[in-house]
Order: structure tokens, then sequence, then C-alpha cells
């Protein structure tokens, strides 16, 4: 049995690429978890594509045993979050497990945008903070700079934040000293009805959902009899225990622990993350606060290159979800793509990361549409309506006012580059509501902005503009009413709705021919001439031919009469007139792809 007193839940949570999962594994080498023939970089991030990129996806929990310089052994459940800002909703539920979370801050970057964000999370779940100065070790290191940017941001005691090298090792047992003498132990609550946060869970094949939990109360055993708060779902518990970098089973989870719980569920639809597990004997009747809704901010449409994958879509589809709950999708067709899935996603990363995961896992190669944002609508009728897709988008004439969602912008960017950074969010409609100046170096201005703004070049042309140096964090504010419009593209004078996009009413026209200026050089040429254009409400704004590829017919007249020549050259021009009637035109994946980045060439200033 587990001395409740001697167990510490926290979290690791800053802006990405200040160093959560170099943290995590010199954590894991110094409390010996697991031994140094077996390290290797980022050992919590379990998928190849966290590797590659560097960046942390997936929250990972892990039970650690660490020995105090006091002499007393403690059991620590550690969480690794992500940091970036599409990921916050991993950062959320990870903080709902929690009692404390190690806030860890560049010495060579500072405080930077989403470090406040994911404190303000951390502050208002009660949780205790531990702050940590990673870096220290790198020659750009300011680590007075950076004290002082987290006593002024944070209202931390100076004396607490602990300066570490995570990538030498160096300060790590410091920061394990702190989160004993920081973070309080969960309460006992053992004698209560038994009440589980699931805040993880994935599929196994041959034992179904695997259930990640924290118990706040009672005990969980092997045996038990469950039920799921959210649909009443019953089940058994045919296995639980710790998370050491794998599954290792034990005869009970109590009150205060993380682990895992095998249960037998097959249907992956059943278990929801931020759901309760309680007893099916001995039921509490509230369900466990603490957990945020997941809001979809960005839609697209997902489609199989090959229509005879649709199935294998759909079951890959299902698999991801229990694993990923922000992940949303109803089926949808298209004239050009067939069928597919209408999926709501986080941000363009999100959705960028969901597709690289589905064509890797399972072997699928899709097509994907140009995001959107989820619009409200009110129509002459006085009826409300929602729309996500481009295509469902109605006609102007039926449409009273059309609503747009705005987020909430955070951006922390160094003064000297202040000037283009309020350039920027002025184009892109935004409205300033603060402005903070954290030192004498960095700024922290927040903005109003219209959603369907960010989505497309804001965050390339924020770091261009900035050198880089600039960060964001965002959050959905509301809905205001705007002149939001529809913008059809025609691929040979047939309208493809896969390839229509929605934007504001001021930026509409440029927006048109930037798109068709792409797809100009993305589509192959064909034996006949290919017009694109771009429409608003069935008036043309924008128009460009691909010239067609031309056999030369009069090679082989070598003299003679010009009839010859010309007679050729007529039957030539019939044959083509005949190719454009009856031809089809391929648009490459590129061309959809293309859209979301129609604005390739962003010059620093």
């Amino acid at each position: 049995m587990v001395d409740i007193k001697k167990v510490r839940n926290f979290c690791i949570i800053a802006h990405i690429d200040h160093g959560k999962s170099t943290l995590a594994d010199r954590i894991l080498e110094v409390t010996k978890a697991i031994a140094k023939r077996d390290m290797r970089d980022q050992i919590l991030d379990s998928m190849d594509i966290e590797r590659e990129r560097g960046i942390t996806i997936k929250s990972q929990a892990v039970r650690l045993n660490f020995t105090s310089k006091n002499g007393e052994t403690y059991t620590f459940n550690l969480i690794d979050t992500p940091g970036h800002v599409d990921f916050n909703y991993e950062v959320s539920r990870s903080l709902a497990a929690c009692e404390g979370a190690v806030l860890l801050v560049d010495a060579s970057q500072g405080v930077e945008a989403q470090t406040i964000a994911n404190f303000y999370l951390a502050f208002n779940s009660n949780l205790e903070i531990v702050p940590v100065i990673n870096k220290i070790d790198l020659p750009g290191a300011n680590i007075e700079e950076s004290k002082r940017q987290m006593v002024k941001e944070f209202a931390v005691d100076e004396k607490d934040i602990v300066c570490i090298s995570a990538k030498m090792g160096q300060g790590i047992t410091d920061v394990l000293e702190k989160v004993i003498e920081k973070i309080p132990p969960p309460q006992d609550n053992r004698d209560k009805p038994l009440r589980a946060l699931i805040f993880d869970s994935f599929y196994d094949s041959f034992r179904g959902a695997v259930m990640i939990v924290r118990v706040r109360d009672g005990v969980l055993r092997k045996g038990d009899a469950l039920k799921l708060f959210s649909n009443g779902r019953e089940c058994q518990v045919e296995e639980c225990g710790s998370l050491l970098l794998g599954l290792y089973p034990k005869d009970e989870l109590a009150s205060g622990e993380v682990g895992y719980i095998v249960s037998g569920i097959k249907s992956i639809h059943d278990v929801k993350i931020g759901d309760t597990v309680l007893s099916a004997v001995n039921t509490a009747t509230e369900p466990l606060p603490g957990y945020r809704e997941v809001k979809q901010m960005v839609f697209a449409g997902m489609y199989p290159s090959l229509n005879e994958e649709y199935d294998m879509l759909k079951k890959a589809l299902d698999k991801l979800h229990l694993n990923d709950a922000a992940l949303t999708y109803e089926p949808e067709s298209s004239v050009a793509l067939g069928f597919g899935f209408r999926c709501g996603f986080l941000g363009l990363l999100h959705l960028e990361i969901i597709q690289e995961r589905l064509e890797r896992e399972s072997g699928i190669d899709l097509v994907v549409t140009s995001p959107s944002v989820k619009l409200k609508m009110l129509t002459t009728k006085g009826e409300e309506k929602w729309v996500n897709n481009p295509a469902d988008f109605p006609a102007a004439s039926v449409i009273e006012k059309i609503y747009e969602p705005y987020v909430k912008a955070m951006i922390i960017v160094p003064k000297e580059f202040l000037g283009n950074i309020i350039t920027l969010c002025i184009e892109k409609r935004g409205i300033q509501t603060s402005m903070n100046y954290i030192d004498d170096k960095l700024v922290e201005i927040n903005y109003e902005l219209p959603l369907i703004e960010i989505l497309y070049d804001f965050f390339d042309k924020l770091k261009s503009y900035s050198r880089g140096y600039a960060s964001l964090d965002y959050e959905l504010l509301d809905y205001r009413e705007g002149e939001i419009v529809k913008i059809d593209i025609l691929v040979a004078g047939d309208p493809v709705d896969a390839l229509s996009v929605i934007a504001h009413k001021s930026n509409s026209v440029m927006r048109g021919r930037q798109i068709i200026e792409k797809l100009r050089k993305l589509i192959p040429k064909q034996m006949f001439q290919i017009a694109l254009q771009a429409g608003i409400s069935g008036n043309i704004i924008a128009r460009e031919n691909i010239a067609p590829l031309r056999k030369n017919v009069i090679a082989k007249c070598y003299g003679g009469d010009i009839t010859r020549k010309r007679k050729l050259l007529e039957k030539q021009k019939e044959g083509k007139k005949r190719m454009k009637s009856i031809g089809n035109v391929d648009i490459p994946q590129e061309a959809f792809i293309s859209i979301l980045n129609v604005d390739d060439d962003v010059e620093e200033e």
C-alpha cells in the first residue's frame, strides 16, 4: 500500500521548445526509472513524428521513485505535456490530474506567450508552481533577466526559482527536492465512493480501450464493477496498474494514484476523455470537476485518394479519436473527391499532425481540402444556421447576417519589431486591447483577431516580421458580425467544391487572384486550354489560362503550298475543341494543399 503523504503528482509545462522532454529524460535517469543503455532522447514521446519534429504532441504519464536527501523515498507521477497552442487541451487535462506543475522557462528566450498561457491554466486550477529556468549552459543565457521576468509575470519568490541545464543534467535533483517541498501530497479520500478522472486513453487491438486515470476518491481493484458517468456504460476491471514506460499490473489503485484500467470495453465511442469512472455498486452522484471541454477551431475535409479506402479511413479515424479527444469527424461527400469526412481540429498544426498520423499508421493516401472556420448565420427567415464547410455556404440572398469567430491573441515580441507586428495585426483586422512591457526588451501585446485571418498565413508572417522572435498564444473569444463571402473556384468552367474557400469581403478579390495564380502553376498542362476562374455570387473576380500542350503538326511540311499547312492547323484546332468538350482535368493533391499557403514569399522587414 502506497503512503499517500509521499506521493507527488505533477506535470511539466512550458512554451514550445523550452526543454520539457529533455527535463523529463533527465528525471527518468536520476530516478533510475530506465537503464542508461535503454535511454534515448525524448523517451516519453512515443510517436516517431514527435521525435522527427522535436515537439510533444501527446501528454505522457510515468510513475517514478525518488529518494530525497532526507532519506525518505517518494513516489512521483510525472506528466510531460505539449507546448504548442494547438495542443493546449492536452495541458488542461494533465493539470486536472495533478496537484502541482513545474513551470519551465528557457534562459536564452525568457518568458514567452505560451509560458504565460500555461501558467494561468495551472493557476486557475489551483496548482502549486515550481519555477525553473532551463538552458543555463547556453552562451546566450540571461539568467538574471529571466528571473526578473518570472517574478514580475508570475509573482513567484526569486528564492524558489531553480536554475538548471536539462541537457547537461545540472540541477535536476534540486528540481525534485523542490517538488517535494512545494507540491502538496494528494488528499487521502480512500473511504469515499470511487471517482476517477479519465485524462487519456488508447486502443489495444486485443484488450480494447485502455483508460489512463487519476483516482481522486476511493479504491479501484481488479474485478470491481465500474460505471462511466457520461453514458452509464457498465464494465468490470480486468486489469489495473501503474505506468512505468509501459503497463505494470498491480492489485489496486487508491486515492491519489495515477494508473491505467483495462475493462474490456471494445467500442471506442464509449470512452470519453474527461469522463468520471464510478463504482457500479456504491455510486457517487457528482462527476469530477476541472476538465475543460475541447473546442474545435479549424475544419477541413479528408478524402481517401482511392474511393475503395473509405472504410479504412473510417476505422483509422475511430481509433485515432480514442487517442485524441480533440478530433471530431462526420461523413461528407464531394462531387470532385467522392466520399470522405469533415473533420474538426484545434489548429493548423493539429490538422497537419492528424493527416500525417493517418497516412503513417493506416497507409492511406489522403486528400485534404482547404481549412475553414465555423460560422454562425442568421437567415432571412430568422433561422440560425452553423456552417463549417464552404460547400454548404448558402446563397447571399438568403443570408441576413453572418457571425465569424474572434480569438483573444497574446503576442510577445522584442520591442524593435513591435511596429511590424502592430502593422500586421491591423492588416488582419485586429483590435488592440492592451500592451505591457515585460522588461526593457520584450513587449506583450493583446489583440482581438478574426480566426479566419489567423488561419492562412498569420503565423508565418508573424515569424517573418519578427525574424523568428515573436511568440503567439490564442483562445476562442466570441462571434461577431462580419462580411464573409464564399469564393468559388472554377476549373474549365466547372466549379470544384473542394477548392472553395471563405474569406472576408475586404480581401476576397486578392485572395481569389492568389489561389488562381497558384493553381495555374500546379495543375499540369493538357492538350487543350484550361480556364481557371474565381467567382463570388456568380461574378468572376479573377481568371488565368493554362496554355495547351502543342504538337507541331506542320513539322513534316518542308515546303509546298501554304494551304496544306493551314489544313493541318485547322484539323488540330478542331481536335482540341472536341477534346476540350469531353476532356477531364486531373487536379493534383498539391493544389488542395497550396490553398493553405497562397502567400509563400513573405518578405522580411
